[in-house]
């Protein structure tokens, strides 16, 4: 079963005011959910024992379950033939060469200039990304966190910057 957890008013309040001072890790994971997300997408992009985080998180009144789902059956793993040149080398549009590792760089950098020392764990997941495929979820993730925390006009400077253009 897969949940999906959104902010109390406690847990906005936190976003707006820092009032509980929560530490680093929590506050990062609590900026995450965004009652859309399920705990394991949550899972993934939390570093660290996301699970824990969480579930302080849930004991402290910060977040709530809003939804319960039936996990989706993974899909069956196929081979393409040999013959058939990778999905990710023609079909991603994205970048590549040079302007894939400075897309990457920029990315990064708008990333931690804005957000500060709370955009550091995305920065680094920029920077590893190593094709258009990995880098375009961070991307994504990255406009929502700057969504949430810097507004609207800095989260569609960079969606018109690092995303619309591809």
């Amino acid at each position: 079963m897969a949940t999906v957890y959104r902010k109390t008013e406690k847990g906005q309040a936190e976003i707006a005011t820092r009032q509980n001072q929560l530490a680093m890790k929590l506050r990062s994971a609590l900026i995450m959910v965004d009652g859309k997300r399920t705990d394991e997408e949550l899972l993934r992009m939390i570093p660290g024992d996301a699970h824990d985080l969480l579930q302080s998180l849930l004991d402290q009144g910060f977040i709530e379950v809003i939804a319960v789902t039936a996990n989706r059956p993974a899909p069956a793993a196929s081979r393409a033939p040999d013959s058939v040149p990778p999905v990710e080398s023609t079909l991603t549009g994205g970048p590549t060469g040079p302007e894939y590792t400075s897309l990457r760089q920029q990315a990064a950098r708008f990333v931690s200039e804005q957000l500060g020392p709370m955009g550091d764990d995305l920065a680094v997941r920029l920077e590893k990304a190593k094709s258009w495929a990995e880098i375009k979820p961070i991307l994504n993730m990255a406009q929502r966190v700057l969504q949430d925390n810097r507004g609207p006009t800095t989260a569609e400077a960079f969606r018109l910057r690092f995303l619309d253009p591809y």
